[in-house]
């Protein structure tokens, strides 16, 4: 099933797994407190590396839809 949305709820712990697994869709900006979905990516091309980073996430705050 194709991906349709991807964010990140409150409580990202900054660990850097996602933009490692995925730096396509996530980073993290200098100075955040947070990892971020970057805007306008096709999330259909990276479907295997998005699902990867959300299951791997130590604290379970990245979501799909």
């Amino acid at each position: 099933m194709a991906i349709k949305r991807v964010w990140i709820e409150p409580g990202c712990i900054v660990c850097n797994l996602s933009s490692d697994t995925c730096p396509e869709v996530f980073e993290v900006p200098d100075g955040s407190d947070t990892a971020v979905v970057k805007p306008g990516v096709d999330y259909n091309k990276l479907e295997a590396k998005i699902r990867e980073a959300a299951e791997a996430c130590p604290v379970q705050v990245i979501k799909i839809e």
